[in-house]
């Protein structure tokens, strides 16, 4: 009888005990058409630390928004209403992002952005459930803007795409940078000609370039300004120099210096690990982007191994806590869930066949965004 007591009460026990619950993702990226391999390279990342953290309580549904608001929406009210998704993920784009964040928080559920940091979404417009793991979006241009100081230049010529990613890089350059502007321009998302940008800045006077122009936008930029023969240095975000697109523009890019939060010869255990094991999965190089989607699983992977998802305050003192090794290195949130980590100039070379890049410096240190004050969760 003593047996058969102890046996029912460890029985009891068990079943009083709640299991954590599954959680679902609902990833939304880019996977087709400009601007595909930005979202191919989050996709890859995020799944690579899934996989890696041998968990079987993720689940993660993949839809490809094809860059257009509209399908994104879409696809947010179908994961949220028919795939009962418990957190979302994966945008690029901002404008993406501003259409679909408000509404996903407004319906109780967290986003996790692994690229996209409007500034609406980091000041007045913050939520409690919205975690940016990668920047606000003005970060890397307001270090681009302090190394163009200590690089000595005094009028530089900004440009970057019309939406709101490219008014956030300006305003990021303008913040911190010191000199004058020799023009300001911004462009069409998308656009692939340049020819009459490059006669602005030739005519210009500038000592300086500082463009935003991300995924393909910037390949086509970079090839048409080397062949024009302006001879003018470049400065830019590591968006237009990245792995992935460094391929593309070849030698057009060697010597310019970018900015980053991250580069793959950031000397900490966790990034040597996440570089050798991606192309070990892959077969290529990761680029800031895949960094930026294994960050980012692998925070969503440390809040469930601490708390249920189904008691949110919990899951987002487990998320706010950040608890996990990014490839980074150092990394926490401000109190508006946007990142405070050093940026760095990094410089393009060429390592055997592969363009790539090297840090040169520190250009921001522990470096946190400017609309926190605005920010009342």
């Amino acid at each position: 009888m003593k047996m058969k007591s102890l046996m029912l009460t460890a029985a009891v026990a068990a079943l009083a005990t709640p299991a954590l619950a599954e959680v679902k993702v609902g990833m939304i990226t880019t996977l087709s058409g400009g601007g595909a391999g930005l979202g191919i390279d989050v996709r890859d990342g995020f799944m690579l630390a899934i996989k890696q953290s041998g968990r079987d309580d993720i689940e993660v549904v993949i839809e490809d928004d094809q860059r257009k608001p509209d399908v994104a929406v879409q696809l947010a009210d179908k994961m949220i209403q028919s795939e009962k998704v418990d957190v979302l993920t994966g945008i690029i784009w901002s404008n993406l992002a501003m259409a679909v964040v408000p509404s996903v928080t407004a319906q109780g559920k967290f986003y996790l952005s692994p690229n996209a940091g409007p500034s609406a979404l980091a000041g007045k417009g913050c939520h409690e459930n919205y975690f940016n793991v990668a920047w606000q979006n003005d970060n890397l241009h307001e270090a681009a803007g302090s190394y163009a100081n200590t690089a000595g230049y005094k009028n530089s010529f900004i440009l970057a795409p019309n939406y709101p990613a490219g008014k956030d890089a300006l305003t990021g350059y303008k913040r911190f940078f010191e000199g004058n502007l020799a023009g300001e321009v911004y462009t069409q998302l998308g656009q692939t000609d340049y020819a009459a940008e490059i006669a602005q800045i030739r005519a210009s006077g500038a000592d300086s370039v500082f463009f935003f122009l991300p995924g393909g936008m910037g390949i086509s930029f970079l090839k048409q300004y080397a062949d024009s023969g302006v001879d003018i240095p470049v400065v830019g975000p590591a968006f237009s120099f990245d792995q992935g697109i460094l391929q593309a523009v070849g030698d057009a890019a060697l010597g310019v210096v970018n900015t980053s939060q991250w580069s793959k010869d950031l000397d900490n255990e966790a990034n040597t690990a996440f570089v050798a094991s991606f192309e070990a999965e892959y077969g290529r190089l990761p680029s800031l982007y895949a960094s930026q989607g294994f960050d980012t699983a692998n925070l969503l992977i440390s809040a469930v191994e601490a708390a249920d998802v189904s008691d949110a305050d919990a899951f987002r003192a487990a998320l706010e806590a950040a608890d996990f090794a990014s490839t980074r290195g150092a990394f926490k949130f401000g109190p508006n869930h946007h990142p405070i980590q050093t940026i760095y100039a990094r410089e393009v070379i060429k390592e055997g066949d592969v363009y790539t890049n090297k840090i040169i410096g520190v250009a921001l240190e522990d470096h946190a965004d400017a609309y926190a004050a605005d920010c009342k969760m």
